[in-house]
């Protein structure tokens, strides 16, 4: 009887245990999923804020599109475990789905507690056993794996064993590193880890009084500094928060932050409207308000706490008549609303991303196969591994898929 362990109990532990025991239906292999938490897949509990964006429903180009880090790495897992199998697979096992804006996958009672009691009961259904406790791997002198050593000390056999131990963000979910730990003395090469799917700080102090200011609809481009050609360009929510911004835009274009570049976020507040559009827009409204102050008409255009921002950008005086603004002044005031000017200063702290950026080298690991290049019996599978994709259901997809793949190789 094959001995396969794998050491982390989130979404691509479980879902890896439950591709081999669907492998090993009827007996040959004996699967045990070991889970420093008391609770399984904790983090899968706080995805989507509590609802669970379980994956996107959408094809392969589009989830291969939708990761900016080693996407064609995950070309076989995708092609293996599609959205479409995630979305059988929790419907199946009894939690009924819902696709909303984006293509994005909800269960229909909007609680990620039922995905994760799907995934551990259908784990459990399967014959795989679960094990509380941290654990560490054994080598024997020639450096193959023969086992899994506990806390307690117990050494559970292993033919094969899979490190889904997920990255370092939300670090109390679990997520503390062991994987890299694992990997980097095992002989593998880990990239520099870092968060993604993270807010920003902003330079601009009037980030701090728009708090809470949610912008809908709007298009965020972020810059490198000296580029003409944006990193990323997106249409839809966004946030301003004490430090600076955070939302799904910005979530997704903290992707392509890299440490040591200078960034400049410009928000355009009326996508649908050109310059001239705008222009007139602006010119209607003045005609009916010719004797308001200019900081007094701006109201039926912007959000009533973005006004004094906005005006002082302009560099148009507050107190001025709307009648006696020029063209120029006009088209300045254009331009402020088509390009709100935000200085990025760097990721917020890792703890509050959302997925880990970095991890154990994809050079290293077989894409077929999620098995190490490097030690026979050694697979990788979720965040651990150096991928990492955008908000909308893509890093759960990316989750499954290598956990489903490397479950059929171990």
């Amino acid at each position: 009887m094959k001995n396969i362990v794998i050491i982390g109990g989130g979404a691509a532990g479980l879902m890896a245990a439950i591709s081999a025991a669907n492998k090993y239906q009827g007996g040959g292999a004996k699967i045990v999923v070991i889970e420093k938490n008391n609770r399984p897949a904790r983090k899968v509990m706080i995805t989507g804020k509590g609802r669970c964006n379980v994956c996107n429903n959408c094809d392969i180009d589009t989830l291969i599109a939708n990761t900016p880090r080693n996407p064609r790495f995950l070309y076989s897992a995708f092609s293996a475990f599609t959205p479409q199998d995630t979305i059988d697979f929790f419907e199946n096992a009894g939690v009924p789905l819902k696709t909303e804006r984006g293509n994005r996958v909800f269960p229909v009672s909007d609680k990620a507690v039922d995905v994760v009691d799907a995934l551990v009961n259908t784990a459990k259904a399967n014959g795989v056993i679960i094990i509380n406790a941290e654990a560490d791997i054994v080598l024997n002198e020639n450096g193959a794996i023969i086992g899994v050593k506990l806390a307690n000390g117990e050494v559970l056999p292993a033919d094969s064993v899979v490190i889904a131990t997920g990255g370092v963000s939300y670090p109390v979910t679990g997520s503390t590193g062991d994987g890299y730990r694992f990997a980097k003395t095992l002989g593998h090469t880990v990239t520099e880890v870092a968060g993604s799917l993270v807010p920003l700080n902003c330079h601009e102090g009037f980030c701090t009084h728009l708090s809470g200011l949610t912008l809908k609809n709007v298009t965020l481009s972020l810059f490198e500094n000296g580029k003409k050609k944006p990193a990323y360009s997106e249409m839809g929510e966004m946030l301003f928060t004490h430090f600076g911004i955070s939302g799904p835009l910005v979530l997704s274009a903290s992707a392509y932050v890299r440490q040591g570049k200078e960034y400049i976020v410009l928000i355009d507040l009326k996508p649908a409207l050109s310059m001239e559009m705008l222009d007139s827009r602006i010119l209607r409204d003045f005609s009916e308000l010719q004797n308001k102050d200019f900081i007094n008409s701006l109201d039926g255009l912007l959000p009533k706490s973005l006004i004094p921002v906005v005006v002082k950008l302009s560099g148009i005086e507050r107190d001025k008549k709307v009648n006696q603004i020029s063209r120029e002044e006009r088209m300045r005031l254009c331009e402020v609303i088509k390009k709100l000017p935000l200085h990025i200063t760097g990721l917020r702290p890792v703890e509050e991303a959302i997925i880990t950026r970095g991890g154990v080298s994809v050079k290293e690991i077989n894409p077929a196969t999620m098995e190490s290049k490097l030690i026979t019996g050694l697979f990788f599978a979720g965040e651990v591994i150096d991928v990492d994709a955008f908000t909308g259901g893509f890093n759960l997809q990316i989750a499954f898929s290598t956990g489903f793949l490397a479950g059929q190789n171990v």
